[in-house]
């Protein structure tokens, strides 16, 4: 009768990436041990639920972590976010691809709080969604991050209008919330992390199907800020670069700015 052992050796090459882990796995049938002695390998007998949990597990973590070790981590990281759901559209003719937050996406519900209201905006083909992390300014109301590693990368963060106010009810107005000029003081740090005195270069109203959008550029730290409100929450929107991407790429990360709608 055969019997099936998972055998695993773990070593170390200095050469390219002396960080990088190979693990072999073998099958042993008739007492047969492939490519080695005895003494060269530490058995473990398995079950057959273990042996395909721990194969399971294996292949999960050498597709990722294991042969690229920091984009590994982050593919693994945003397999887990809760409840993500893939939103983009197909590129149109201009090579823009529109996301839409999905209805079916989760978060944001808390006892005593309506869904998240969807939202949207539209971005060039390289712009994909990155793993979000409650120690990224804003914490757990960032919904939603985007990045390109060529143009620079946006945040959504949803905020509970009660925490600000509380005599401001379930269909919040921005313009109920504040002029733009108290608006960005307040809510501003939340998205570059200090105060805005001194850094707001300009600031825009726009209407769209009746909802009023506020919209500011700072420097420093370069970003343009999209702020609305709808149901009981804040929606803050935000672009941002570095100083080469800012420079050579500030039209379309404008263009994406000003996409910002709740829908």
């Amino acid at each position: 009768m055969e019997t099936a052992l998972l055998r695993f050796r773990v070593s170390f090459s200095c050469h390219p990436h002396p960080h990088h882990k190979k693990i072999a796995a073998h099958h042993r049938v008739n007492n047969e041990i492939p490519g080695g002695s005895e003494d060269e390998w530490s058995p473990k007998v398995l079950s057959r639920r273990s042996l395909l949990a721990t194969v399971s597990g294996l292949s999960l973590v050498s597709s990722t972590s294991l042969a690229f070790p920091g984009e590994g981590l982050a593919v693994v990281k945003q397999g887990l976010l809760a409840g993500r759901v893939p939103g983009l559209s197909e590129p149109d003719d201009e090579g823009w691809r529109t996301y839409r937050r999905p209805d079916e996406k989760s978060g944001g519900h808390g006892v005593g709080w309506s869904p998240i209201i969807p939202y949207a905006f539209s971005v060039p083909q390289d712009w994909n969604e990155v793993p979000v992390s409650i120690a990224d300014l804003g914490g757990t109301e960032i919904d939603l991050r985007f990045a390109s590693p060529k143009e620079g990368r946006l945040s959504v963060i949803v905020a509970p209008v009660l925490r600000f106010a509380d005599n401001l009810g379930d269909n919040v107005k921005i313009e109920n919330i504040g002029t733009p000029a108290k608006v960005i003081n307040a809510f501003g740090p939340e998205v570059i992390g200090e105060n805005v005195e001194g850094k707001v270069l300009s600031s825009n109203v726009a209407e769209h199907e009746g909802r009023l959008y506020y919209q500011f550029e700072l420097e420093p730290p370069h970003v343009l800020i999209t702020a609305t409100a709808a149901g009981n929450r804040l929606y803050l929107f935000s672009v941002t670069g570095n100083g080469l991407q800012w420079k050579r790429y500030y039209k379309d990360l404008k263009k994406i700015a000003t996409s910002f709608r709740v829908v």
